[in-house]
């Protein structure tokens, strides 16, 4: 068998095993389970709340998702099955079929997108930085000091990014979880927690700390999405289908409000992205 013949049979078997794999409504309808990945330790996006239940903004929304899938499949009853995954494997997760839907903070970028689709995106947020009250003002302060990321995250090749570009010299430590980086910056193992500013707000409104706060300024720009097997065409038109009708009804209100609390406000750039993404019917 020649070379290039034994390439072209493995590329075609991959292509099989891909479209194969790609059908996930098929998949539901057959073993009537819908398979929810979610992270959690990415509050109030994704994460295990104290009775050790999925919950959070994204997992909310991939219920949405389920009941839709539940609808268009004609099934009495669809079995919800949430499955923890990590920064480290969520897209492998994706991939193997592990999982029929990631829900978390996850951007979307160009490289991801090599790996995994993506739905309409469903938040705006930016790396901010958590400080001590009594630490530096700004990011020049932090010269010579150690800032806490979690690691295999946009936010950390982001704050790599921004100190190289600013010609500072600081030392990036990696963390295991936002709760551990809050936990490492408390103690005053790191002097700065770089992180979405939107998970470092909740942070700091659910630990109660008066000794810290998260500074104004944003770095990047993260839009959010929730990640789906590649090439899955129906299913990917569905999970659309059911984040633009809530969107366009009001619904993500309620969503946003329970993951947030009733004091939070959306940005002027969420409500633009709800608008925007309410498409018609």
């Amino acid at each position: 068998m020649s070379l290039r013949y034994a390439s072209m049979i493995g590329l075609a078997a991959l292509l099989l095993a891909a479209g194969a794999q790609a059908q996930t409504l098929e998949r539901v309808r057959e073993s009537g389970a819908f398979r929810i990945g979610y992270r959690t330790d990415a509050a109030p996006f994704a994460y295990k709340d104290a009775l050790g239940e999925a919950a959070g903004y994204s997992v909310d929304l991939c219920r949405a998702v389920a009941v839709n899938v539940k609808q268009a499949l004609g099934l009495a009853e669809i079995k919800l099955d949430y499955v923890p995954v990590t920064t480290e494997d969520r897209f492998q997760a994706v991939q193997d079929g592990r999982i029929d839907i990631l829900c978390g903070a996850t951007t979307q970028t160009l490289s991801r997108r090599e790996l995994v689709d993506f739905s309409l995106f469903t938040f705006i947020d930016g790396a901010g930085v958590m400080l001590r009250n009594d630490g530096p003002e700004d990011l020049q302060g932090l010269v010579g000091k150690k800032i806490g990321v979690h690691g295999a995250t946009t936010t950390e090749q982001a704050l790599r990014n921004t100190l190289a570009k600013l010609s500072l010299d600081a030392e990036v430590v990696s963390v295991a979880s936002h709760q551990d980086g809050l936990a490492k910056l408390r103690a005053g193992e790191i002097q700065a927690y770089f992180a979405d500013r939107a998970i470092l707000l909740y942070l700091l409104l659910q630990s109660g700390a008066e000794d810290l706060r998260v500074a104004d300024r944003q770095f990047t720009f993260e839009p959010y999405a929730l990640a789906l097997t590649r090439g899955d065409d129906d299913f990917r038109l569905l999970v659309d289908t059911t984040l633009s009708a809530l969107y366009r009804s009001g619904q993500i209100d309620a969503i946003f409000g329970a993951a947030f609390g009733p004091k939070a406000n959306q940005s002027d750039i969420l409500r633009a992205l709800y608008v925007i993404n309410g498409l018609p019917k």
